[in-house]
């Protein structure tokens, strides 16, 4: 475990971002393999298949992992605070709200995987394939849950690096079962998404023991798990928020995917490849915003007013400047990438899919910051704000669907996601600027002990004439 709250803020979150982000690679890589996989084994109609099926899965799985980041953050706070009966009573209201969000998953993605697909217009060759990925997808939505939770658990200690030894293991298999179950078994796409189920089911495993052996904190027992209804929905409320956002966002894919389906198999082939590399791609700056919510959570608990400013400026240059690479590695060598998932023998995919990847490349510092500032108003514990910002991207890529694709054709997708990035920062950014002065102001407060202020702490109201705790450190707890 690992205490945020004190040591140089970018050394930090730098050495907990950097297990972040190879988990988030290997994260990635899930999809990668399943693509390449299908693609160069079962050809470019299963690829489209599974692509076809991209927004869906993001739509349902995609609320699992915002849902599993938020209901991580009351834990991060209380291990900031070093109030251990409030962290395991935090845990307990996770698991609570986990169950209930897998047996949502799966009830739902299951019913509703044809009628959907059928909605989004998919081809009808595509839809034997693309509607046995989902119900394989959506039936193991438990094990995805459990192990984006137990993950996110771990990492609100201050843990980033034994999530990724586990997701490490994972991926490997994954990557061993796909081709045994694709290319062996002749199973379809079918069993690339089997796969990773079985895959991420040794991770779960494997974190539940670690948790058993060597993390008391997050071991809960007996009347612990005696919760009342409101205190485990005040506690998830954050949670069920980041979810619903990470749902919105994808609501404007799930349209997005509509309009793409319309323009035909190539054209979702070039859609599904390019996208797995841009997901890939982007990782790292998805990872420092990852970082940036436990970093301020944990010392929002504490009270650090200062290092919260300090941490998120320095994090924000930093993203800034690797988006930059990220963007010119896609710009030069996409076309290269593109073809591991078709093989040279389809030069309109590779065109369409190179021409996305650039679009996406020369717009990722604007993606650098919206992680980063998402991932700073999160850990605040403000879920309105990063809603708004996600109906914001709902908007536009919605818009880009209905609108551009009709009239551009596959220029129209490229134009898609810098459209609904530009949307979302329009709400991020004054939110930070304001958030940032109320940190000023309690800093403030906190270095004057005779000031008494009635503004608001950001995360913790205060009331009017109450005077400011001085911050205290938490102590550092090793299983």
């Amino acid at each position: 475990m690992n205490d945020l709250t004190s040591g140089s803020p970018l050394r930090l979150i730098v050495l907990f971002t950097i297990p972040l982000l190879v988990g988030n690679l290997f994260q990635q890589l899930y999809l990668f393999t399943d693509a390449v996989v299908v693609g160069r084994l079962i050809g470019v109609n299963a690829l489209a298949a599974v692509g076809a099926t991209g927004s869906l899965t993001f739509l349902l799985i995609g609320f699992t992992w915002g849902s599993s980041a938020g209901l991580a953050i009351p834990v991060a706070k209380a291990f900031g605070a070093n109030d251990h009966r409030e962290l395991r009573r935090s845990v307990a209201a996770a698991v609570y709200a986990s169950i209930g969000i897998a047996l949502f998953i799966m009830v739902a993605g299951c019913l509703g995987a044809a009628p959907m697909l059928r909605l989004l217009n998919t081809p009808p060759e595509l839809m034997r394939p693309a509607t046995d990925f989902l119900y394989v997808t959506f039936g193991g939505a438990a094990v995805t849950v459990a192990f984006n939770l137990l993950a996110a658990l771990i990492r609100a200690l201050g843990d980033s690096r034994t999530p990724l030894y586990f997701l490490v293991i994972s991926t490997v298999l994954n990557a061993g079962l796909s081709a045994l179950f694709v290319g062996v078994f002749h199973l379809g796409v079918a069993g690339a998404a089997a796969a990773t189920i079985v895959a991420q089911g040794v991770a779960v495993t494997g974190c539940l023991m670690l948790i058993s052996k060597k993390m008391p904190l997050l071991q809960v027992h007996g009347r612990e798990w005696r919760l009342s209804p409101a205190y485990v929905w005040d506690s998830a409320r954050l949670g069920i928020a980041m979810g619903f956002q990470m749902s919105i966002i994808a609501i404007g894919s799930v349209v997005l995917q509509y309009a793409v389906n319309g323009l035909g198999a190539h054209a979702i082939a070039a859609f599904t490849a390019s996208a797995r590399v841009d997901q890939l791609a982007s990782a790292p700056l998805n990872s420092f915003g990852l970082a940036l919510s436990t970093y301020v959570a944990q010392n929002r608990g504490a009270r650090m007013w200062r290092r919260i400013r300090d941490g998120v400026s320095q994090t924000v240059l930093v993203s800034v400047g690797l988006a930059i690479v990220l963007g010119s590695v896609n710009v030069v060598f996409g076309a290269t990438f593109v073809r591991l998932f078709v093989g040279s023998g389809q030069p309109d995919v590779v065109a369409d899919a190179h021409q996305y990847l650039i679009i996406q490349g020369v717009t990722y510092t604007i993606l650098g910051l919206l992680f980063a500032l998402r991932g700073t108003i999160q850990g605040l514990g403000k879920a309105a704000v990063p809603t708004v910002a996600g109906a914001m991207e709902l908007l536009l890529r919605a818009t880009a669907g209905l609108v551009l694709v009709s009239h551009f054709g596959f220029l129209g997708v490229c134009l898609a996601s810098p459209l609904a990035w530009v949307g979302s920062m329009s709400a991020l950014v004054p939110a930070w600027f304001y958030f940032r002065r109320r940190l000023v102001v309690q800093e403030w407060a906190q270095v004057t002990p005779g000031r008494r202020t009635g503004v608001p702490a950001v995360g913790k109201p205060v009331s009017a004439g109450t005077a400011v705790e001085a911050p205290r450190q938490p102590a550092v707890v090793y299983a």
